[in-house]
């Protein structure tokens, strides 16, 4: 009876409470969620986007010859005889996921008071944008984000997107310059830590990517002079001297789940111990032997490690670190390249113990040979350097972003080396885009495929498991896509892989 009247107590007790907190009250919708704090989500945002980007710049370091596989496992014939389908390279769904996240804090930061959030968030969003167009071409744009009142959106014309996403960026800029970040919220800013100049400039700087991105197209050149031109007159430059780069030592932790991604997928788990797939990438055989041909081993050094990879003192390989210890894997090969006899990705992104490096999104030596690009192709723009200036910086901000020293670069100079010395090259827009191919080498093989679709350059060896020359242009619209958008979907045509090129990918 003791224990009747104790629960009996109890019920009432806790109706009573229901009551007062409204538990029973039929017209509250059980299925509405409690809305989060847009500093919450956007934090989660920038750590999710990082995540989400490891898996296409993986696909990009080998589809641009950067990286092949070991054969220490069976050969990937998606990655490297092409044969994939719209079941693969499923990378749609994770941006589309993640760009509600920041079109979440656009929405909600006037609301909560947080307007400083607005403008990183839509540079955020025109970055994810830019690497969905360069992936699938025409996207869902003017009417996706919205929920459940477009669930089936239309997609837009790619150009059309390109065009949106610099407006984008031009309104983050307003909003930036019009909100202070608050400094008890810098915490949530895992890239530069409430730093709004430096997210104005890696806004300038985004858009150079995607001007440049489209510079071989007909009929855009006084378009891209126009907007290059704005960004100038804007006054606040570019990002120097420092990487893009999201988490860092004050954010990833050596726990299961906190880790870098890159070092959590290709490095070492929380204990220490060398993951598996430590053993599947390979550096390639091209990339070494033109490195060591171009006597540019300083970088080769920090790209990969010596055959037998990482010895027991961090960063440094097991064998001596001289050039004949660098041996590359053709691309696609299937026998006869071992991990213990091949070169392993290099501490310019894989070191035991540096569980904590920020996840680069875009380099100071991408900006400058954006630069370059930009003023070699159009003289007559306001950017104050020289076609020539910004190169070489582009070559010096490579060799700090990959752990080389920065001044060691300036012995290309007068080298007569082609590609290298800007003087002696005998095509500039070439050795730009060769400069741009290695500066992206480990860091953002994602970007390193992009170029090379645009421009060809360099002249990679097909892979060994293809007997013709074609290659893949594109990836296909995933199969969810198609499931749940069926109509638009299909409005977009026949797509192939190998033909059905992008808008800015000319040839």
């Amino acid at each position: 009876m003791k224990i009747k009247s104790i629960l009996a107590l109890a019920f009432v007790t806790l109706l009573g409470s229901a009551c007062n907190e409204k538990f029973l009250d039929i017209n509250t919708n059980p299925n509405t969620l409690p809305t989060a704090s847009p500093n919450y989500v956007f934090t989660n945002a920038l750590n999710t986007s990082a995540a989400n980007m490891v898996s296409p710049s993986e696909t990009g370091s080998y589809w641009s010859g950067q990286w092949t596989q070991s054969n220490g496992y069976i050969i990937s014939t998606t990655t490297f005889a092409y044969n994939f389908t719209n079941g693969d390279f499923n990378y749609w769904d994770g941006y589309y996921d993640n760009l509600n996240d920041y079109q979440f804090v656009i929405n909600n930061a006037d609301s909560y008071n947080q307007k400083f959030l607005k403008g990183p968030a839509k540079i955020m969003k025109a970055l994810l944008f830019q690497q969905l167009v360069d992936l699938y071409g025409n996207v869902p744009y003017s009417d996706a984000l919205k929920g459940v009142s477009s669930l089936a959106p239309k997609f837009d014309d790619q150009k059309a997107v390109y065009e949106e996403l610099i407006k984008t960026l031009d309104e983050a800029i307003v909003d930036i310059k019009a909100n202070a970040f608050a400094s008890a919220y810098t915490g949530s800013d895992i890239v530069f830590k409430g730093n709004n100049t430096k997210w104005i400039k890696f806004a300038n700087s985004l858009k150079m990517r995607i001007l440049m991105r489209q510079a071989r197209v007909s009929g855009r050149d006084s378009y891209i002079k126009t907007e290059i031109n704005k960004i100038v007159s804007e006054g606040s430059g570019f990002i120097t001297g420092e990487d893009v780069g999201v988490g860092g030592t004050s954010f990833f932790l050596a726990t299961a789940g906190k880790l870098n991604p890159v070092y959590d997928r290709w490095g070492y788990d929380a204990t220490g111990a060398r993951r598996a797939l430590n053993n599947f990438p390979r550096i390639t055989k091209f990339l070494i032997d033109e490195m060591k041909a171009n006597k540019d081993t300083l970088r080769m050094k920090r790209i990969a490690y010596a055959v037998g990879n990482e010895g027991a003192t961090p960063g440094v390989s097991a064998k001596a670190e001289i050039a004949s210890n660098y041996t590359g894997t053709p691309f696609g090969a299937s026998s006869g390249y071992l991990p213990a006899n091949t070169s392993a990705v290099g501490p310019s992104l894989l070191v035991k113990g540096e569980f904590n490096r920020s996840y680069v999104v875009l380099t100071a030596a991408e900006v400058q040979l954006n630069l370059a690009e930009a003023k070699e192709r159009y003289p007559d723009v306001t950017l104050p350097g020289t076609a020539q200036s910004y190169f070489e910086e582009g070559i010096a901000q490579s060799y700090r972003a990959l752990g080389a020293k920065a001044a060691d670069a300036a012995a290309f100079k007068g080298s007569g080396i082609n590609n290298y010395d800007y003087v002696a090259s005998t095509n500039k827009l070439n050795a730009i885009a060769y400069q741009k191919w290695i500066a992206h080498s480990n860091l953002n093989g994602f970007e390193a495929w992009a170029e090379y679709r645009k421009t060809g350059i360099p002249s990679i060896p097909q892979s060994i498991q293809v007997v013709d020359n074609k290659r893949p242009v594109r990836v296909l619209y995933p199969n969810t896509e198609s499931g749940s958008n069926s109509a638009n979907v299909s409005a977009q045509g026949t797509i192939d892989y190998f033909t059905t090129r992008l808008f800015w990918d000319v040839d």
